[in-house]
């Protein structure tokens, strides 16, 4: 038996290349990834999700062994492949014979547990590692919130940004404040035009063949031999450089607009690359931030500000509330919503112009910027009551970027405010005026926006009120939201009946819609 023999586990979120792991071959280490149904079948995937993680999986795999290191690939027909993380580890040891097994800390609580008790199991000894990736550790955040009822994003945002020193002037932030957000809420004028988005040509036809002949159940759509999304380091960069070149210098004007007449406009899309760990998401800062000091005359301070809050702050925040909350987090359903997720979710099949843009592209390209989450799909469901275990399954399954520890804090704390204000400090909710406002959607749909019952009425409207009647108990204290109700009890008696009336006739079919 040759004592020294490691085995180490990459899991297909860990394609860390900079990772002190892969920097110099070593003999006596191995290395595993695997294709396995028991992350295929968890929940539903996007076609275009599954072809991407086991395509950047398998490119990963091949660089690894260009560099000298040794790679076992378990690919999903391996007639080898036990189809679990445990069965294929387990059986490797056995017959390998190796007196070590090694692994990086996963990023979602289940996998978590699921290595922590695989590795008690074992015979031989084991040994958990940091991934490398984040800016904060796992603890930081709980500690950083310690004895606080709420977790604000924006005092979390600001100390991380004193303490890596980035958009600092000494100890004040660059441009004399701390957030730009105002400026970075205007709706698409035509103005500007849009980049044209960079898409990549991946062929992973063969492999589309391999899932679709393992039975892997998957929905939405792609089209053949174009995979659109980046595989490795060398694509994630020049996405991330054709955003800096094309993009940057309006994302932050237009980060929340929508229009019909681009599904990117001027978004970075590099979350796949960032959660798979091929792009750190210091380097993309520190590249960022790079074009725009040399381009301060064309890229103003509320472009840059805007996309660092988005990684540097927003993308940690996430995953420190999802450590923190955990496991009881899964399980939250503050306004004890129990609808089921309408059908138009999985076919777009819907008159709300929104609705059907915003999933339609989705189905598309596995793709929807945080908006279009937020406040058109996220925003329906909690006003029509669907329950969040059913949204939160849908968010998991459609986006190319959805892994737990991101997608579940977004979709239960700030799209359904399920753990009832821990994160937000008031639900995500609004009629059709917010989305007519940062969107062309409403001029091409079949329903009347003004229109808050009768004929063709906006769901959005008769449905947004009728959330907050019927959750007057839990909201109507809310200092955020007071205005609300006092428009709300000002309309006359009448009307209001008229509203309810016209939700509840919604509620009763929202398949109809």
């Amino acid at each position: 038996m040759a004592t020294d023999k490691i085995l180490r586990l990459i899991l297909g979120d860990q394609l860390n290349a900079q990772h002190s792991w892969f920097q110099k071959p070593d003999k006596a280490v191995t290395f595993v990834l695997m294709e396995i149904r028991q992350e295929t079948d968890y929940v539903k995937h996007h076609v275009q999700k599954v072809l991407a993680f086991f395509a950047a999986m398998r490119a990963f795999a091949e660089e690894l062994e260009e560099k000298g290191h040794t790679v076992i690939y378990l690919r999903l027909d391996d007639p080898k492949n036990k189809q679990t993380i445990a069965g294929n580890i387990k059986q490797l040891l056995k017959k390998k014979q190796y007196a070590r097994f090694e692994y990086l800390l996963p990023d979602e609580y289940r996998l978590d547990v699921e290595l922590r008790k695989l590795a008690k199991s074992l015979s031989v000894s084991s040994e958990a590692l940091d991934s490398e990736h984040f800016v904060t550790r796992r603890e930081d955040f709980k500690d950083f919130f310690a004895e606080k009822k709420r977790y604000l994003m924006e005092s979390f945002y600001r100390q991380m940004r004193k303490k890596h020193e980035i958009l600092m002037d000494g100890d004040k932030p660059q441009g004399g404040r701390w957030n730009f957000d105002v400026e970075n809420r205007q709706r698409y004028d035509g103005r500007v035009p849009i980049p044209k988005p960079k898409l990549f040509r991946n062929d992973v036809a063969q492999l589309h063949k391999m899932i679709e002949k393992a039975g892997v159940k998957t929905f939405g759509s792609i089209k053949p031999k174009s995979l659109i999304w980046p595989i490795n380091r060398s694509q994630s960069r020049a996405l991330l450089n054709a955003f800096l070149k094309n993009g940057l210098k309006e994302f932050g004007t237009y980060q929340d607009a929508m229009t019909t007449e681009s599904w990117s406009l001027f978004h970075a899309r590099i979350s796949f690359a960032l959660n798979t760990k091929m792009l750190h998401p210091l380097e993309v800062i520190e590249a960022a931030i790079r074009t725009w000091e040399k381009q301060k005359r064309s890229i103003k301070i509320q472009q840059i500000e805007g996309f660092v809050r988005q990684i540097l702050g927003w993308r940690e925040y996430m995953r420190g509330i999802y450590w923190a909350l955990m496991p009881k987090f899964g399980r939250m359903n503050y306004f004890n919503h129990k609808a089921a997720l309408p059908d138009f979710y999985w076919t777009a099949d819907t008159k709300m112009k929104c609705m059907q843009a915003a999933i339609g592209q989705s189905l598309e390209h596995a793709y929807a910027h945080h908006i279009q989450r937020l406040m058109v799909t996220g925003n329906f469901a909690l006003l029509a009551g669907v329950h969040p275990d059913q949204v939160e399954e849908w968010y998991l399954g459609v986006y190319i970027d959805a892994i737990q520890w991101v997608e579940m804090p977004n979709t239960r704390a700030m799209s359904q405010w399920a753990d009832g204000g821990l994160v937000a400090t008031k639900p995500y909710v609004s009629s059709a005026n917010y989305i007519n406002k940062m969107s062309d959607y409403c001029s091409q749909c079949s329903y009347d926006r003004k229109k808050p019952h009768g004929q063709a009425a906006c769901p959005f409207n008769c449905l947004f009120w009728d959330f907050f009647d019927r959750h007057q108990p839990k909201l109507k204290n809310n200092p955020r939201i007071g205005m609300m109700y006092r428009t709300w009890n000002r309309k006359d008696p009448t009307e209001q009946k008229h509203i309810l009336k016209q939700a509840a006739s919604y509620k009763k079919d929202l398949n109809r819609l």
